[in-house]
């Protein structure tokens, strides 16, 4: 490597963390105000690149059509991001935090197939910049002019930004909205319109980011994660609602992502390491040390948990007898399913029983911990990656693999809650989705021990379970018998426990409970029941590839719970169950099957602000089902 190939890789880098800046803002803006985990940012990006080279198409070449689509296309973003407040966000805005995370994923599926019929699945590449195609020297190596601009660009858009927030009015109304909203309110300020506002320039700072990636990268439909996953990491690595923190979090970003790529393939101590590898981890590592050092980033500041709204957090009731009885009939109808079932139901069958235990095992943290992880997904995959090396590697027999895979989800999670537990709310959340990242890569690219992103094949039940029903059966006694653990925990002197670290934090410091311990231990626990999940999934379909533990798996398992209801007992297992027989009946009948999950899913959220069995038992007031 030479000093003028650093250089280059320097100027790109920076490039990138100016348009990671541009992204990044707006989601801070956004979250800094209305307290929204906007999950929709990336898919705003993504609508701006994709706008911006339809317009640019159509409104002919030359300087005018290419800027003028930029700008048009991050306008029409803003007003997209404005009316999905006012239709969306704008009716839950009392519901807790991650029922708006959940709206704000199922407008992400939207999106996403809207532009699927718009755009078609092809990516879609740009033209360039006219006036900007050439490029300059420097250390004898070519720049391109137009990532002169892009690094030009960051700090102009944080000086702007700072101007707006410092010298005008509704810049005052959104600082002061940043530190106290129910003040705000208090004093008359309008929060409706202040909040779609913010919303509009947060969008539009996002439709920017995308439209001025037209000559870097192509517009493609898998945008849309990329970018909302490079916006988290710059937003939490430099403090939620800062924007200096923000332009300095995605400039260390950008450099260091630019080093990898420039360091390449390296001789040490006769060990050959690729740098170049590290660009699809470093941002978590660099993320996960930031937050284990620096807990609330470069320029942020402790952040409460995430929060409830009033009248949402239950009393605990113990189930009564007749609870337990009920549950026992649905599993006895469940043994039976077989004899009235097809093959395909019984894969169905199968599947809602093993997400369901995912789903029980996140809601142990999130329901009575008040653990929010965007990342449980790697519990799952762990598990599933333990009995299915186990299997092909070591020739072991299906019933040891699948009671050594908890063990080895839980052993992992032990160390990952160690550190999470040390913080709070979206910055805990944000921890365990670095981790999540983490361990996916590690899949991804160990191809000697995992396979690689070819992952494994040939994973399959023992002779004796090897029959669909017989399988079944299996997967139903041992998932119906986990979770049936998990409610008996969460009713044991450690789950009350667990609620009152929840609910009344120092309270429960000072009657001598171990809140951190008590926290730390509940990360294994679930670990090990996503873990099992994991196994049995592996075993089910006869493979598994690193996509069991990426964050698309992590974000499945949220919307389970989150559609059944966090404090409920049942809810995760009804809103599983709900999710997969959705996705499956609407996969089977339409190549747009987002588009009708996302509705399905906004609906359920409308109607039932609280998930289906919290929402239903407000109606019916029964036992803690």
């Amino acid at each position: 490597m030479t000093l003028a190939d650093l250089l280059a890789q320097l100027i790109n880098g920076l490039a990138n963390a100016s348009t990671l800046f541009l992204l990044a803002s707006g989601l801070s803006l956004i979250f800094g105000v209305t307290r929204v985990v906007n999950f929709a940012h990336g898919s705003l990006y993504m609508v701006g690149t994709y706008g911006a080279i339809w317009l640019a198409e159509h409104l002919g070449g030359g300087g005018l059509g290419f800027w003028g689509a930029v700008l048009i296309a991050a306008c029409g973003v803003a007003v997209l991001g404005a009316l999905m407040e006012l239709a969306v966000l704008k009716r839950i805005y009392g519901a807790p935090e991650l029922f708006q995370l959940l709206a704000t994923f199922a407008v992400v599926l939207i999106i996403k197939d809207v532009a699927l019929m718009a755009w078609g699945p092809e990516d879609i590449l740009g033209p360039r910049a006219p006036g900007l195609t050439g490029a300059i020297e420097l250390a004898g190596q070519p720049i391109p002019q137009y990532d002169v601009l892009l690094i030009v660009l960051g700090p102009v858009v944080l000086l702007a930004l700072k101007l707006l927030l410092e010298r005008t009015r509704w810049g005052v109304l959104i600082r002061a909205a940043t530190e106290d909203r129910e003040m705000v309110s208090a004093l008359g300020v309008n929060q409706v319109w202040l909040f779609t506002g913010v919303f509009a320039l947060g969008s539009g700072l996002a439709g920017l980011a995308g439209a001025l990636q037209m000559p870097r990268e192509p517009a493609s439909l898998g945008l849309d994660l990329i970018a909302i996953t490079d916006a988290f990491v710059v937003v939490v690595v430099g403090g939620l609602g800062s924007l200096g923190g923000a332009f300095l979090a995605a400039l260390v970003i950008g450099i260091v992502k630019a080093l990898c790529f420039a360091l390449g393939t390296v001789d040490l101590l006769g060990y050959t390491l690729n740098f170049s590898k590290l660009t699809l981890v470093v941002e978590f590592v660099l993320m996960a040390l930031t937050l284990a050092l620096r807990p609330w980033g470069f320029a942020g500041r402790p952040l409460r948990g995430l929060r409830e709204a009033p009248g949402t957090i239950e009393h605990v009731r113990t189930p009564a007898r007749k609870f337990w009885t009920i549950a026992m009939a649905i599993v006895a109808l469940l043994v039976l399913l077989p004899a009235v079932a097809d093959d395909y139901t019984l894969v169905l069958a199968t599947d809602c029983a093993i997400f369901a235990l995912f789903a029980a095992s996140l809601h142990f943290l999130m329901g009575p911990g008040g653990l929010a992880s965007f990342g449980h997904a790697a519990y799952f995959g762990i598990g599933a990656y333990a009995a299915g090396m186990l299997a092909k590697q070591a020739g072991a027999p299906m019933l040891l693999a699948l009671f050594a895979a908890p063990f080895a989800a839980a052993a992992f999670a032990l160390v990952f809650g160690w550190f999470c537990v040390r913080l709070t709310g979206v910055y805990l959340a944000m921890l365990t989705l670095a981790f999540a990242q983490i361990v996916w890569s590690v899949a991804w690219q160990w191809d000697d021990v995992t396979g690689g992103s070819n992952g494994l094949v040939g994973v399959w039940p023992a002779p004796w379970a090897a029959d669909k029903t017989h399988f079944y059966w299996l997967t139903i006694v041992l998932c119906t018998a986990t979770i049936a653990i998990l409610w008996r925990v969460m009713h044991a002197p450690f789950g009350y426990s667990l609620r009152a670290g929840r609910d009344a934090n120092l309270r429960a410091d000072a009657i001598g409970i171990d809140v951190k311990r008590v926290q730390w231990f509940a990360f294994p626990v679930a670990g090990a029941a996503a873990g099992l999940a994991g196994a049995l999934y592996v075993y089910s379909k006869g493979s598994l590839a690193p996509d069991v533990m990426a964050i698309s798996r992590s974000v499945d398992g949220l919307v389970m719970v989150l559609l059944g209801g966090v404090q409920t007992l049942t809810g995760p297992v009804v809103g599983a169950a709900l999710f997969t027989w959705l996705q499956d009946e609407i996969l089977r009948r339409t190549e747009y099957w987002r588009l009708i999950l996302g509705l399905a899913i906004l609906v359920l959220v409308l109607l039932f602000p609280r998930g289906v069995v919290g929402s239903l038992r407000r109606v019916v007031r029964g036992s803690d089902a």
